[in-house]
């Protein structure tokens, strides 16, 4: 065999075994959701406060989902939680993800709460002072009857 053809046959082997596998397409989104759904989690028992936005201080409802989206996603969602569920679409039930966000109306107006979605049937919130940030099942009887959907920022 012609050394010159050994050498090529060599190098081309060489380069694909050296290339990466094809890795399936995930979408930026996707990752978004899984890092928005992290980050949820890891503010559980997190103090409550008032208007509070920042992780040293507390978060309220509305200033947990800022604080969430814009660490883990870069998403600006600023505003109380009626502001954010005008900034955002809503979602059928069979289509909501994790990540997405989830209303309630607890004092009466629409749109007067909201949590974060991490699948499962449960979302993270803060919920009041005695007990800060947790989570809940969206099928428990205080949040099933104050429900009022799912809505994303997503496309």
């Amino acid at each position: 065999m012609d050394k010159r053809l050994f050498l090529v046959g060599m190098t081309a082997w060489l380069v694909g075994c050296a290339s990466k596998p094809r890795q399936p397409a995930v979408s930026v989104d996707h990752v978004k959701r899984q890092d928005i759904v992290m980050q949820a989690v890891a503010m559980l028992d997190r103090g409550y406060t008032y208007g509070g936005k920042k992780l040293h201080t507390g978060f309220d409802c509305s200033g947990l989902v800022s604080f969430v989206y814009q660490e883990s996603a870069g998403i600006a969602l600023k505003g109380s939680a009626a502001h954010m569920a005008s900034a955002s679409r809503p979602v059928e039930a069979q289509e909501a993800n994790p990540g997405d966000l989830v209303f309630f109306n607890t004092l009466g107006s629409a749109f007067s709460h909201v949590g974060i979605y991490i699948g499962d049937g449960k979302f993270v919130h803060a919920a009041n002072e005695r007990t800060g940030v947790k989570t809940e099942r969206l099928t428990h009887v205080y949040w099933a009857k104050r429900f009022e959907g799912y809505r994303t920022v997503f496309a």
